[in-house]
């Protein structure tokens, strides 16, 4: 298939489109690198140095013999989307074109702002140039299972069937998140329902867990080809966060209790579900939602198993106990269905002490590189930092 990869460069953008490319699909992707562009501005870049899109596509290129076009421009902005669009004529798009990250959206007016204008217009872009372009198309969004906050009843997959006075129906399951950037993406899968009904369009929505990891089958033999790799708080997911702490002697950051638990799953998992959903479309007319992760864990479960994986390298991991700057609740009930991707085929990478000490020794290649100060910047929910009337 033309696959159209938005967000292509990002951390799970670029390991997608080398998976969909080496599966033998006709790939495209588009960025205009506003994950870097924010992490240079918050001192929060990435581990090792990421080679910008197009010279990514040549060295994979070069290596696979498979060509992944590339467009550079602002997915926000309807003249770059349509061009593009009109160039491409995509028969899927993976949508991966947001800002990514809770704390950012915290930080300040602006960087909620800028949450707010670019995950909202470009899913709503995405949306008018598929029905405009290609309406047959089938439309991939990465939503998150923050959407769905830790209510205290089981999490079903995506729509709960509600008995209400002798009445019945199905709905979306409801959602009610924990920071802006989550509520935007609550926003996204309102969006997208509201179309597939208004305009008939084929969405599958996939709600994923935090992604750990960075190693994939495409990566192998070239570093030059392994995805940003964050490990400060505003764009480090916990546990990636967690084995470079332990790397430095950095006391792992721990919220509160540490009881927060969430369904996680590792990047090569993230590239399976993405690939089968777009090998396996669901009907026009559709939105599908899959919950997309593999294992449960708390905070304090995926601490204590880095401190145990520190001592098969010597290391002495402390755990520290901060005062939570989210608001969010410490312990909780959280028990989420995850069956459909498994229905089409997943076959689970689990979060073993080998995946984790691979991990922890590439970090140890770059441990000079590793910039302590961006580590913890303590965004607090309840407040945000001035930004002098910026823009």
């Amino acid at each position: 298939m033309r696959v159209l990869i938005l967000g292509g460069d990002g951390y799970l953008g670029w390991p997608t489109a080398m998976n969909l490319s080496a599966c033998g699909h006709e790939v495209a992707v588009a960025d205009n690198y506003l994950r870097r562009n924010n992490c240079r501005e918050t001192d929060a870049e990435p581990l090792w140095p990421v080679p910008n899109l197009n010279e990514r596509a040549r060295i994979w290129e070069k290596r696979s013999g498979k060509k992944v076009e590339v467009f550079i421009g602002d997915l926000s902005e309807w003249d770059f989307i349509s061009e593009l669009f009109c160039k491409f004529r995509p028969e899927a798009v993976i949508h991966y074109a947001e800002q990514p990250s809770a704390p950012y959206s915290m930080l300040n007016r602006r960087t909620a702002m800028q949450t707010l204008k670019n995950n909202l217009e470009v899913t709503a872009n995405t949306i008018f140039a598929v029905k405009e372009f290609v309406p047959k198309a089938h439309i991939i969004k990465l939503g998150t299972m923050g959407e769905y906050g830790t209510p205290n009843i089981d999490i079903e997959e995506g729509w709960i069937t509600i008995e209400h006075k002798g009445k019945k129906d199905k709905f979306l399951f409801p959602r009610q998140t924990g920071s802006l950037y989550h509520t935007t993406k609550i926003m996204d899968t309102d969006l997208l329902w509201f179309y597939v009904r208004m305009w008939g369009l084929k969405v599958t929505d996939l709600m994923q867990g935090p992604v750990y990891g960075m190693h994939t089958d495409e990566t192998a033999g070239d570093e030059r080809l392994l995805p940003f790799f964050n490990y400060d708080e505003l764009f480090g997911t916990v546990l990636n966060r967690f084995i470079v702490q332990a790397v430095i002697g950095y006391p792992l950051t721990v919220y509160g209790k540490g009881g927060q638990t969430r369904g996680y799953l590792d990047i090569r998992d993230t590239l399976q579900c993405v690939r089968l959903s777009l090998e396996n479309p669901p009907d026009q007319g559709t939105l599908r939602i899959f919950n997309q992760f593999v294992e449960l864990f708390s905070v304090n479960e995926l601490a204590e198993r880095v401190r145990k994986l520190g001592k098969r390298f010597g290391l002495d991991v402390k755990v520290k106990n901060l005062p939570n700057p989210r608001k969010e609740a410490e312990e909780h009930y959280y028990n989420a269905v995850h069956t459909g991707l498994t229905d089409i085929g997943l076959t689970p990478h689990y979060l073993t002490e080998d995946v984790l000490a691979q991990m922890m020794e590439t970090v140890f290649k770059f441990k000079e590189k590793i910039n302590v100060p961006a580590i913890f910047k303590g965004v607090k929910w309840d407040s945000y930092e001035k930004d002098c009337g910026r823009v």
